[in-house]
């Protein structure tokens, strides 16, 4: 039996295998994909200090750095089960059954879809898939192409796509259903551009991102749209249905009002080789509520999470998650809590050498820190709602948090 299992080979996952190899614990993580790097591989931007951030190379240095202290990192094999043992757990994987100390949950993000009619044509595909094909596999998803869905996901990705050389349409909303909820409400999604305005390479748009509020810059708002890094982001437009015989050839779309009604007689169709599709993403928790654990409904946080506290640990002995099965976050908040789970559960083996609490206390306030300097925030509120999910961790336990 090893110490610890992680499932996740993102920047939560190889966080914690650095941090609990360091202190002495045998460490083994297991990623389904051929490469280890998670979510990392497909980063690739600039941020507001000029600075470039190439996923690819932060994964590669996570990597040699575990690989330096000793840890197995197993890829493209999959986690299938998981049973609680008496001293620990058992891991069911494509490749063997591995029993461990511990466990921690790594697992990520999965993105939401959005039906739009004519979406099973070849050449539609999410907004993650188009990343990866671009940034990952150096591979174009198309020479034209229009982003159903406005978000921060959207947006981010719709400018590395531009940066492979590929020509975006437009980023327009999808039409209301009980699906696409908020993501087709204007002002709703007005909200949530306004948050990423300072990303914004337009003064004016800066500027406009700390005045305008959500209601009014929806009505504001012109028929087409802003551009950011010439890419127009159209909020009072939307996807009808997906055209093509054989695959995508275009997009019918139309003018919508500030609260997201079909403006009538305002429908054309718009050519493009490839749409992706943005619904947002989604903690990935299968594999925790195959464990059996505790689950809360947290919307600032994408949806159901484990119920954990700020040393990520479960209502499960020796179970424990960090990264975006936590709450979506950006890649370096993961980071930041993939330390804690490593550090904590080298206390929990008590392997963790001197000054063991203010060692880990640093890194949740690293957390903290992190996650309120993240250029980017999925949703508002992410800190309250996970002082409040900490909350009723110790609550579910019969205790209470001394402020």
């Amino acid at each position: 039996m090893i110490d610890l299992v992680i499932v996740g080979a993102g920047p939560a996952g190889l966080g914690a295998a650095i941090s609990a190899a360091e202190n002495r614990l045998e460490v083994c993580v297991i990623d389904e994909f051929v490469k280890p790097g998670g979510r990392l591989l497909g980063q690739l931007h600039e941020e507001p200090d000029g600075k470039w951030v190439n996923g690819i190379a932060e994964a590669q240095k996570h990597y040699e750095r575990a690989i330096q202290l000793g840890v197995n990192i197993k890829c493209g094999v999959s986690v299938y089960d998981l049973k609680k043992l008496e001293n620990g757990w058992c891991v069911y994987t494509t490749d063997k059954a591995i029993e461990s100390k511990c466990l921690l949950l790594a697992t990520g993000a999965s993105e939401t879809p959005i039906p739009v009619p004519g979406w099973t044509l070849p050449g539609v595909m999410s907004i993650g898939a188009a990343q990866i094909m671009g940034n990952v596999h150096r591979v174009k998803p198309g020479e034209k192409g229009v982003i159903i869905g406005v978000n921060v996901l959207s947006v981010a990705i719709a400018r590395e796509l531009q940066l492979c050389g590929v020509h975006i349409e437009s980023i327009l909303l999808p039409q209301p259903s009980l699906v696409s909820g908020n993501a087709a409400n204007p002002e709703k999604m007005m909200a949530s551009l306004l948050r990423l305005s300072h990303l914004a390479p337009s003064p004016l748009i800066r500027f406009g991102g700390k005045w305008v509020s959500p209601k009014l810059g929806a009505r504001l708002y012109p028929k087409n749209g802003f551009k950011m890094w010439d890419i127009p982001i159209q909020l009072r437009k939307t996807a009808l249905e997906i055209l093509g015989e054989n695959q995508v050839e275009g997009v019918r779309i139309a003018e919508i009002s500030a609260t997201g009604k079909v403006v009538s007689g305002t429908e054309k169709t718009v050519s493009a080789d490839f749409v992706c599709i943005a619904g947002g993403l989604t903690p990935l928790s299968e594999l925790a509520a195959v464990a059996g654990c505790s689950f809360c409904y947290v919307p600032e946080l994408g949806g159901h999470v484990p119920l954990h506290n700020e040393f990520m640990q479960t209502n499960l002995t020796g179970l424990y998650v960090a990264g975006n099965i936590t709450g979506v976050e950006s890649a370096k908040v993961a980071r930041a809590q993939g330390t804690v789970a490593g550090l904590a559960i080298a206390r929990e083996l008590n392997t963790l050498a001197d000054h063991a609490d203010e060692k880990i206390d640093a890194a949740i306030a690293g957390v903290i820190e992190t996650r309120r300097h993240a250029i980017i925030q999925f949703q508002p509120g992410i800190e309250k709602a996970h002082t409040e999910l900490h909350r009723r961790f110790y609550e579910s336990r019969g205790e209470t948090i001394l402020n």
